[in-house]
């Protein structure tokens, strides 16, 4: 913990002399942006998270949530959802789903190339100037001084997906600027694990058009990571720890399992699935407040919208939609209900309705079960047990949603098991590991990594995703220290001391000091073995006793009950004994201190070196 705080005051302390550079989350429905270590920068609508959205009206464009508002009348003008298009074809983009923004078409002169059709206002150009001997004061077009005034006009504008991503990047970084007072000159660009090499390309082409470096692209997933263990949340994590980060986006879920030693992050397993997202809740919400209102007022009213339904209807979702993250972020924060209120929702009758935690959780009851099921997929698939899992990492808006913790995930898991950022109190306060930040605030870190390592070329090509750095092997089992002692207890004939857990990236030094108790007649030797152990998970089925006012004779409830088991190889690896000289009596009995340290290099060769801390003599070995 305090080499993270180290590492962070020093980052704040050369700041100043390094390249101004930002963390930007893109995500497809929302983005925010980082600097520093603190909180995300606002744009100038102070939004800090921007919805990616833009909208053109006449002369003017917005962008965010001003952009999302446009959705109700003016759709045609208004994109969304133009992140996960890029470096797709037109033939590749489904043309099936509904759209209530405005429609993806195939560029007029570009072939197979998608694009947006809008319509916007062009000044007119200005008018030349007039000559003296000139008289323009019986032109009816005349302004009082003399000079034609000039309309602007409506036209249509063809814009491509690269071109959309431009203009919405640059507004991110010209935010960043004004929030900076500087400009800044490099950015990393937390996006989804399953973007492919072409939109990758596509994304940096967008950023490089909008005038911003883009110095890496860092998965979600790594960003969250890296947050995560350079800002703990939780004095209970441990340093070695296996991570599961859960990132649920409005389009996709991704999952990850990381193996987190001494500061290192290995990959254990990951997925994606794009029929899994917050869209999936948005729509059981739109339907159950669609409901209300039609038994309250009686007006027919079907949502979501398919292609064919009516112009009202596709206004009406837009409207609700918008109500509808209001509501969310209303019971994230709320342990009762939350409302959600549309004036003029369809033929000028208001919607207001409200909605429990309970109602809430069941509506979302079906994402929930499908992430879950993901999870144990994913746990299984890397042959590990939910007990196995040190701590959860939430990230996405709807990471916040309590109830995505406290009805699925929770459930299988370790009574231990550290959830960020619901055991920290931070869902919904900005915190460290808001969920909502935590991916712009991990993309800054490596920005500023990346800006200070700039001029090493070998030490930043090794940052890239197919550097050999990248390629690592790792312990499949864990080494340790067992000391025999007679009577012990979990049949490993001794205390038990883990030093290098599996799945630890080679090569990989540990040491580690601990008191010795040497007994009432000061034994001249220590002795301990060097053993691999294989570690599992014993399940077992208990039966739950009928709480009072139950009915007895019904058949009672099983849980399972889970506990670690560790189980030794064939043989110890060796044995080591150290001789002790400097032992100190206190209250009786004789202690000492021994300083035992592995170092096990990529081909598995292990050295051992063992000592007393306060004498000379060490004992070394080395195991093939």
């Amino acid at each position: 913990m305090a080499q993270n705080g180290s590492a962070n005051a020093s980052i704040e302390a050369s700041s100043s002399s390094l390249p101004t550079v930002i963390g930007i989350n893109y995500g497809n429905s929302y983005a925010s942006i980082a600097e520093g270590l603190a909180d995300c920068i606002a744009n100038e609508d102070g939004e800090r998270q921007i919805a990616s959205a833009i909208s053109f009206h006449g002369e003017e464009t917005y962008i965010g949530t001003g952009a999302k508002h446009q959705l109700v009348k003016n759709a045609e003008n208004t994109i969304i959802g133009f992140r996960n298009l890029l470096g797709r074809k037109f033939s590749e983009i489904p043309k099936d789903k509904p759209m209530v923004s405005a429609p993806v078409i195939q560029h007029p002169e570009k072939p197979d190339e998608p694009a947006y059709k809008v319509t916007i206002l062009q000044p007119a150009p200005k008018p030349l100037p007039t000559s003296a001997v000139t008289s323009t004061a019986n032109t009816p077009a005349a302004s009082k001084f003399g000079t034609p005034r000039s309309e602007p006009t409506q036209v249509e504008r063809y814009l491509t997906v690269s071109e959309v991503n431009t203009i919405f990047i640059k507004s991110l970084v010209q935010s960043a600027e004004d929030f900076l007072g500087k400009k800044v000159e490099g950015v990393v660009i937390a996006i989804p694990t399953w973007f492919e090499e072409v939109q990758r390309e596509a994304l940096i082409k967008a950023a490089e058009d909008a005038g911003v470096k883009v110095l890496q692209l860092i998965d979600d997933i790594a960003a969250a990571a890296l947050q995560s263990i350079t800002t703990p949340t939780s004095p209970d994590l441990k340093e070695d720890r296996t991570q599961l980060v859960v990132d649920l986006g409005s389009s996709s879920l991704s999952l990850s399992i990381l193996s987190t030693r001494q500061g290192l992050i290995h990959p254990l397993a990951s997925s994606s699935d794009p029929t899994i997202g917050a869209d999936l809740i948005d729509d059981k919400l739109i339907k159950f407040f669609a409901k209300e209102f039609t038994k309250k007022t009686k007006v027919p009213l079907s949502l979501p919208v398919t292609a064919s339904s009516s112009a009202a209807d596709k206004r009406a979702e837009a409207k609700l939609r918008l109500a509808i993250e209001h509501t969310k972020r209303t019971i994230s924060a709320s342990p009762s209900a939350a409302t959600c209120s549309v004036e003029s929702l369809k033929e000028g009758y208001d919607l207001s309705g409200t909605i429990n935690r309970m109602r809430f959780d069941m509506e979302g009851r079906e994402a929930y079960t499908k992430i879950a099921e993901s999870v144990k997929k994913l746990v299984a698939d890397a042959s590990l047990d939910l007990y196995d899992i040190d701590e959860i990492v939430y990230t996405g808006g709807t990471g916040c949603l309590p109830g995505l913790d406290e009805t699925v995930l929770a459930v299988g898991f370790n009574e231990e098991t550290v959830i960020t950022p619901f055991s920290a109190g931070t869902a919904v306060g900005g915190g460290a590991s808001d969920p909502t930040t935590i991916l712009a605030k991990g993309a800054v870190l490596q920005a500023k990594l990346l800006a200070g390592i700039a001029d090493d070329q070998d030490l930043l090509s090794a940052f890239g995703t197919e550097a050999e750095l990248t390629k690592v092997e790792s312990t499949s089992k864990t080494l340790g220290l067992i000391f025999p002692e007679e009577g012990a207890e979990g049949g490993l004939g001794g205390q038990w001391i883990p030093v290098i857990l599996k799945e630890t990236v080679l090569p990989a030094r540990r040491i580690y000091t601990f008191g010795v108790d040497l007994g009432e007649n000061n034994f001249e030797k220590v002795g301990f073995e060097v053993w691999e152990v294989k570690e599992s998970v014993k399940v077992e089925l208990v039966k739950v006793p009928p709480s009072e006012g139950e009915d007895e004779d019904e058949e009672p409830e099983e849980t399972e009950e889970k506990e670690k088991l560790i189980e030794k190889g064939a043989t110890a690896l060796t044995s080591i004994i150290i001789p002790v000289k400097n032992g100190k009596k206190e209250k009786g009995r004789w202690k000492t201190k021994i300083g035992v340290q592995f170092v096990v290099d990529e081909g598995g060769k292990m050295e051992i070196a063992a000592w007393e801390v306060d004498g000379e003599e060490k004992v070394q070995k080395i195991i093939q």
